[in-house]
């Protein structure tokens, strides 16, 4: 750093320090020409002793005006390296000069008027978000109400009412999918607030893989499909995302599978590592997914070939289970056989939250 700001302090004073040669030259040259004019009238020592002396004055001129600005430089160069975070601007303070003053009221400035922007930005994506949610919350009542009654009415349908109650049974199918994308819609407007909805806890992870299952007991039936969960495991995660993260594979295996003639099959395996780690795979015997689109399954709004075959994809599920495990510390893996099913492993590491707190702290930063 220091080579850095010096080299820059040199080269901008290339034009003085020239001159100043240049001017020490044409005086050199003036005693010279005198001392021939007038022989013994000037000492050779004499010329000797004044370019010395005008070096030195040159050379403690600069060394003076640079451990004057040093602090200028150093701060100007350390915000440079540092562009990426917000108040870096706010690091340049030390100007000693008009210009440099001039700068730093520039920087000041600007920074001021960026802070407002995105402080106006801010307000209006906190605006949205409140309005997202009021109406996610909104229309799940309705959607709920409309279940209830779908249910009531199957319930009381007789022999002699199979086309309404297989209408009854398409009208409930179609609210679930309403209420996943709602749900869906509701855990993505959370998502830029997660470190405030968390709640971190050791957790049975078969009991959650329960759970889900149980939620989609009818879809599995429905199409055949039968769920197995074997062994037992625990790990340090938050309830409430793990089951979202844990809905997106179950709900995906149950998508792609249910196109299959005669029965499915639909393993979810808990097991407990020696050293405190743990692990979960859903692994389902549906279509598969391609080879060539396994690299891209987690970017956002990303279908693939299956996706777009069975045009029930939003290309966003599995991207928002994977933000959620990233800021969770835990991590995914997916091994997949076209034609034979797919397997998503969720690997729980001991003490793996603590990449929480960084992953949040340079979100906050930038």
């Amino acid at each position: 750093m220091k080579g850095l700001t010096l080299g820059l302090f040199l080269r901008d004073r290339f034009g003085f320090v020239a001159l100043a040669l240049l001017l020490t030259m044409l005086c050199v040259s003036l005693l010279l020409l005198e001392r021939e004019r007038y022989p013994g009238f000037i000492e050779l020592g004499t010329v000797y002793y004044f370019v010395v002396l005008a070096l030195f004055f040159l050379g403690a001129w600069l060394a003076a005006d640079y451990l004057r600005q040093r602090a200028y430089f150093n701060q100007l160069a350390d915000a440079i390296r540092r562009s990426e975070e917000l108040n870096a601007s706010a690091i340049v303070k030390a100007g000693v000069t008009k210009e440099q003053a001039l700068v730093i009221r520039l920087l000041e400035e600007l920074h001021r008027a960026y802070r407002s922007e995105l402080g106006k930005y801010r307000r209006q994506q906190e605006l949205h978000n409140h309005f997202v949610l009021q109406w996610v919350h909104f229309m799940k009542t309705p959607v709920s109400v409309i279940d209830l009654l779908a249910q009531d009415a199957q319930r009381r349908q007789t022999w002699q009412d199979e086309e309404r109650g297989r209408l009854l049974a398409s009208v409930q199918e179609e609210t679930e999918r309403l209420s996943a994308g709602l749900e869906m819609m509701l855990y993505t407007a959370r998502l830029d607030k997660f470190e405030i909805d968390l709640h971190i806890r050791k957790a049975p992870l078969h009991e959650l893989a329960r759970s889900v299952i149980n939620a989609h007991k009818k879809l599995c039936i429905r199409h055949s499909i039968f769920p197995r969960i074997d062994g037992e495991a625990w790990a340090e995660t938050d309830e409430k995302w793990m089951t979202f993260v844990l809905n997106q594979f179950v709900g995906n295996a149950i998508k792609y599978s249910k196109g299959k003639p005669g029965t499915k099959k639909l393993l979810i395996q808990a097991s407990d590592s020696g050293d405190g780690s743990s692990k979960l795979t859903i692994a389902d015997e549906g279509i598969g997914i391609a080879a060539h689109d396994l690299p891209r399954i987690f970017e956002p709004f990303f279908t693939g070939e299956n996706g777009r075959t069975a045009g029930e994809s939003t290309g966003m599920g599995l991207y928002l289970a994977k933000q959620v495990c990233d800021r969770l510390g835990h991590a995914i893996s997916v091994a997949s056989s076209p034609g034979e099913g797919a397997a998503f492993t969720l690997a729980f590491r001991p003490r793996g939250i603590h990449l929480l707190d960084g992953a949040e702290g340079k979100k906050r930063e930038r």
